[in-house]
C-alpha cells in the first residue's frame, strides 16, 4: 500500500476530567439554602457552574463532591447527566476536593489533567475555559484562571481595622477557578497538605507547598464567585449576555 503510514508513537493529548466541590453551606449568604443551590437565571448556581464542564467535548468526567446530608442535588435536572459522578465531600473544601480526586484516581486516570471548579462560580465563559485548557496542557506545574489586582490594597493590624501599611499590588492576582493540574500530582499535593494540617483554600496552594509554580491565566471579570446576596444580581446580568459553550 502506498503513502505514509500513521506514526503510532505520536502521543495523544492527556484526557481531561473535572472536580466540583459542592459540600459547603455558604454562611455569608445568610440563606437557609446552600448558595450553590440558590436560584439564578432559571437554574441553580451549581447548574450554571457545572454546565460548561459537562458541555466541553474534551472533558470526559465530572466528579461532584456533595455533603452526606445534601437534600438538593437529586432534584436537579442534571443529576442524571452521564458525565457526572457523585462523591461524598468533607468538612473543608480541601477534603471535598481530595475525595473527588481519589475517586478519579481509582479509575487509573493518573495521567489525566483535572480541572477543579467552584460550585459557586456560575459565569465561566467558553473563551476563558478554552484558554486555560490550552495553557494547562503546556505547563507541567499547572495553571489557573485569575485577574490582576487593580485596587489599592491595605493591610490592617491583626484583630482590628487599623491600617498598618499599603501592599504593592504590581505582582498580585485574584485566584479564580477552574484550576488545572496533572491529576496524580494534584492528588499527592492535596494529600500532603492535609497531612501537614494545611487546610489550603485552593489547589494551587497545595501545588505551591509541594514545590510547583503554576501559571496564572488572565480571565474576564465575569468569572465571579457567589459569596454575598448582591453577587446573584451581578451574575444574572452576566449570564443574560454570556458567551457559553
Amino acid at each position: 500500500m502506498s503513502g505514509a503510514t500513521m506514526d503510532k508513537s505520536i502521543s495523544q493529548p492527556a484526557a481531561l476530567v473535572a472536580v466540583v466541590p459542592a459540600a459547603g453551606v455558604g454562611r455569608r449568604m445568610a440563606s437557609v439554602t446552600p448558595k450553590q443551590y440558590l436560584p439564578l437565571a432559571g437554574k441553580t448556581v451549581i447548574e450554571h457552574a457545572i454546565q460548561p464542564l459537562c458541555d466541553h467535548p474534551d472533558i470526559k468526567r465530572v466528579s461532584v463532591s456533595i455533603s452526606k446530608k445534601d437534600s438538593y442535588w437529586a432534584d436537579l435536572p442534571m443529576a442524571d447527566h452521564p458525565k457526572i459522578q457523585l462523591v461524598v465531600g468533607g468538612e473543608e473544601r480541601c477534603h471535598s476536593v481530595l475525595s473527588a480526586l481519589e475517586y478519579l484516581c481509582e479509575g487509573n486516570n493518573l495521567d489525566a489533567l483535572v480541572l477543579v471548579h467552584d460550585a459557586a462560580r456560575p459565569c465561566l465563559t467558553k473563551s476563558d475555559l478554552n484558554r486555560l485548557i490550552q495553557v494547562g496542557r503546556e505547563s507541567a506545574s499547572g495553571a489557573l484562571l485569575g485577574i490582576q489586582v487593580r485596587d489599592t490594597i491595605k493591610r490592617v493590624k491583626a484583630g482590628s481595622t487599623v491600617i498598618s501599611d499599603t501592599v504593592d499590588r504590581s505582582n498580585l492576582w485574584h485566584a479564580q477557578t477552574p484550576q488545572m493540574f496533572p491529576l496524580g500530582l494534584l492528588t499527592s499535593a492535596m494529600q500532603e497538605a492535609i497531612e501537614l494540617k494545611k487546610l489550603v483554600t485552593d489547589e494551587a496552594s497545595a501545588m505551591e507547598l509541594a514545590g510547583y509554580h503554576p501559571l496564572m491565566v488572565e480571565s474576564s471579570e465575569k468569572n465571579i464567585k457567589i459569596t454575598r446576596p448582591e453577587d446573584l444580581e451581578l451574575a444574572a446580568y452576566y449570564l443574560s449576555n454570556a458567551e457559553r459553550i
